[in-house]
């Protein structure tokens, strides 16, 4: 399951990014997380860091392990876990736009094995339109974050 969703945010992207990055306080400036642990932090990078991400999603609490695979400063970073027979791929990518910039979101579900193939397109065809919500209202966040310029 594909999904893509983009916000345009009054702000310079290097903003965008102080905020974006800041998973320390991620539970502060995205409703939809409750809680971060970060499990190893490197120097210099964000390549390998490594936290433990606690959500509600669809009712239920979730977490979830999640690392950075490749960033770039200012421009985007990936992430992966793998949980449930699933592997997942999000990407923040961070663009000027205008006055301000483009904060765009993408987020793949690989299903791992049969049982997870056969689960997952059914599963992918509901949650599509969920997913993408949830996505939305955590990009809403980053910009109202970003906009008062009250991260953290």
């Amino acid at each position: 399951m594909n999904l893509e969703t983009q916000i345009e945010i009054d702000a310079p992207k290097e903003a965008v990014w102080a905020v974006i990055t800041d998973f320390a306080h991620a539970a502060d400036n995205i409703q939809g997380i409750q809680e971060v642990e970060i499990l190893e932090q490197p120097v210099g990078s964000l390549v390998g860091l490594k936290w433990k991400e606690t959500r509600v999603m669809f009712g239920k609490t979730a977490t979830e392990v999640m690392w950075i695979t490749e960033a770039v400063e200012n421009a985007h970073y990936i992430t992966r876990a793998e949980s449930h027979g699933f592997i997942y791929i999000s990407a923040m990518r961070v663009e000027d736009h205008g006055s301000g910039c483009l904060l765009t979101m993408a987020h793949d579900s690989q299903a791992q094995g049969f049982m997870g193939k056969v689960i997952g397109v059914p599963m992918g065809l509901v949650f599509k339109g969920m997913m993408k919500k949830v996505l939305l209202k955590d990009l809403t966040d980053i910009k109202a974050v970003v906009e008062r310029g009250q991260a953290g």
